[in-house]
């Protein structure tokens, strides 16, 4: 499954349901399932591992409109990644990467 890392807090925000949007100053044509996973740094009960499911559903540039959603402030470059249908998951260790990357993971159910 494609994974992406996100650093805390927003990790945590994701997870309680506080964020639906992902920023990047990149972008990816990839649409689909993606597993969620917390950065090492900083530490929280999550780090370094996987902890949701999501749809990533689109991406555009960042709009004045998505600043609740994605919990930050327009900056340059920014991207939405417009994500739904976000499931916790019991976290698992997952060594993070750069951009998205496949992680060995099949959704239960």
């Amino acid at each position: 499954m494609k994974a992406l890392s996100i650093k805390e807090p927003y990790a945590s925000m994701l997870r309680n349901g506080k964020k639906t949007i992902e920023t990047r100053t990149w972008e990816t044509k990839y649409r689909g399932p993606i597993l969620l996973c917390a950065s090492k740094k900083p530490v929280s009960d999550i780090s370094g591992k996987a902890f949701a499911v999501a749809d990533l559903v689109d991406i555009h540039r960042m709009a004045k409109v998505d600043v609740d959603a994605a919990c930050c402030t327009i900056y340059p470059n920014a991207y939405a990644w417009m994500l739904d249908s976000i499931k916790p998951i019991r976290p698992f260790p997952v060594k993070g990467r750069l951009g998205l990357f496949e992680v060995d993971f099949k959704e239960e159910g």
